[in-house]
């Protein structure tokens, strides 16, 4: 077990645990927008930097999605430093999704309810943090999506920015994983809608052959089936009926 301090209070944590987990599990709060714990530490939204001290005395700022504990660390996550970079972290992402609730709940929990920046028009709601496609790419396996573009043309998108990509499955996994909203699934009259930022594409969905009710796109079983090694006449029931 490591020993350091947060906040000056002292706590012990696993090695190899990052700063985040370590003061969450000592309830101590600190506000971000990207973590997950499905995919590897990214640091994009940068709203969980605190200040820390090491053991030898040096002194900086880190994304403590990010950073692992150390012996002797002494860590800071609300000072006046810290409350000034996160309202204009905030500002800036206000300015980018002004309409999104999310956004608007975080801001407001550090003070701040309007940005002096200008407003981006469109409304998507994407932050850039790049869950969905991490996720995509690190847990489902398929990387059917991605940043593509730099600096203020940075954008989520399929390959060729088309609403296709052979690759999608329509897992939606894509849209558990966005922290705000700007993905979206429907599934209705057999069909499964996902829209993104500035794509979207439709899957048909399995019926089950037991109960009638549609379960999850044949494309997905499709990759289920082959990636297992399994026939595909072991999906005709949904996971309910075959229990």
């Amino acid at each position: 077990m490591v020993k350091l301090t947060i906040n000056g209070r002292k706590i012990t944590a696993e090695e190899g645990t990052t700063i985040l987990y370590a003061a969450r599990d000592n309830n101590i709060y600190i506000p971000t927008l990207c973590e997950n714990e499905a995919v590897a530490p990214y640091g994009a939204c940068r709203l969980c930097l605190v200040e820390i001290k090491t053991a030898k005395g040096r002194e900086r700022l880190v994304t403590s999605c990010i950073y692992q504990v150390e012996e002797g660390l002494a860590v800071q996550t609300d000072t006046e430093r810290i409350q000034r970079i996160r309202k204009m972290l905030l500002e800036l992402l206000l300015a980018r999704c002004p309409e999104s609730q999310v956004i608007k709940d975080l801001a407001e929990k550090v003070g701040v309810t309007k940005t002096r920046f200008v407003k981006q028009k469109g409304n998507n709601d994407c932050i850039l943090c790049a869950n969905c496609a991490r996720t995509c790419e690190e847990v489902v396996g398929v990387a059917a999506i991605s940043l593509a573009r730099r600096g203020v043309d940075r954008e989520l998108t399929t390959p060729f920015n088309e609403d296709f990509t052979e690759a999608c499955i329509g897992c939606g996994s894509c849209a558990y994983s966005c922290p705000t909203g700007a993905i979206t699934m429907e599934d209705k009259r057999g069909t499964r809608r996902i829209k993104w930022p500035h794509n979207k594409m439709e899957f048909k969905l399995k019926k089950c052959s037991v109960c009638g009710q549609y379960w999850a796109p044949e494309k997905q079983i499709e990759y289920i089936a082959k990636t297992s090694g399994t026939p595909l006449s072991d999906y005709d029931a949904c996971p309910d009926c075959r229990e």
